[in-house]
């Protein structure tokens, strides 16, 4: 999903100008990160769960050289996905499969 998506669907639902969604996908897109910020973590019930993980210090390869490097400690930010979300998700799927085998014996 990209900025622009949001942008668009924002434009269509509220009949806000381009510019005025732009900026309020913006700021949506800031709260999320403020509140992943400030409490390590963002949830929408139907949606999913952004939450920080930290990443322990340790060695890596390089593919190139196969010598060892050391990489920090740091954090990623994981996604969990709701049971809503997997469903809907999980039904696209079977859709899509559904539709690509009747594509298949037309053709």
């Amino acid at each position: 999903m990209s900025k622009r998506f949001l942008t668009d669907v924002i434009q269509q639902s509220s009949g806000l100008t381009g510019i005025a969604s732009g900026q309020v996908a913006a700021d949506l897109i800031a709260a999320i990160k403020a509140e992943i910020i400030e409490n390590g973590r963002f949830s929408r019930p139907d949606f999913g769960t952004f939450t920080v993980r930290e990443t322990p210090k340790r060695s890596a390869l390089n593919p190139r050289t196969g010598e060892k490097v050391a990489v920090k400690a740091g954090a990623t930010v994981k996604f969990k996905a709701a049971p809503s979300l997997k469903e809907a998700a999980f039904a696209g799927v079977k859709k899509a499969k559904r539709k690509s085998a009747k594509a298949v014996k037309a053709g």
